[in-house]
């Protein structure tokens, strides 16, 4: 398998390493990210942007507008990988901010799970062919 461009090099700066005190090892990777603000189990604010970097205990992202220094939020980040080769997948996490500034936004995830995006199959640009072809020998006939 390729390198895949969303995946940086985990590798940091003795300065970084020195400064760094978290518990879990973050990975730059930049994916598309959506997410909600959630206020009394509602969804109170939607929005886009880009993560940072990745760890098992949370993400940093960018976002497209200034969000709260605190509070409950779910993100849904574009897996760059397919499941079996043909389904896109979306890593949903739920958790709370812990910290912003200016647009980058630190999350401490409390939950996470893959789910399927859609399918990107070979069948279906196959059927949309075969009806493209039928559409066309039955026109000329």
């Amino acid at each position: 398998m390729g390198v895949v461009p969303a995946l940086a090099t985990a590798v940091a700066s003795p300065a970084e390493k020195r400064s760094d005190r978290r518990s879990k090892r973050r990975y730059p990777i930049a994916l598309e990210v959506q997410y909600k603000l959630i206020k009394h189990r509602r969804v109170e604010r939607l929005g886009a942007g880009r993560t940072l970097n990745i760890s098992s205990g949370g993400v940093l992202f960018e976002a497209d507008g200034l969000l709260p220094t605190s509070g409950p939020i779910e993100l849904a980040l574009n897996w760059p990988f397919l499941l079996h080769g043909s389904c896109g997948l979306k890593l949903v996490i739920r958790g709370r901010i812990v910290r912003t500034d200016d647009k980058a936004i630190a999350i401490r995830a409390e939950f996470h799970e893959f789910r399927t995006a859609g399918q990107r199959t070979h069948l279906v640009d196959t059927m949309c062919a075969q009806a493209e072809l039928r559409a066309m020998t039955a026109s000329s006939a």
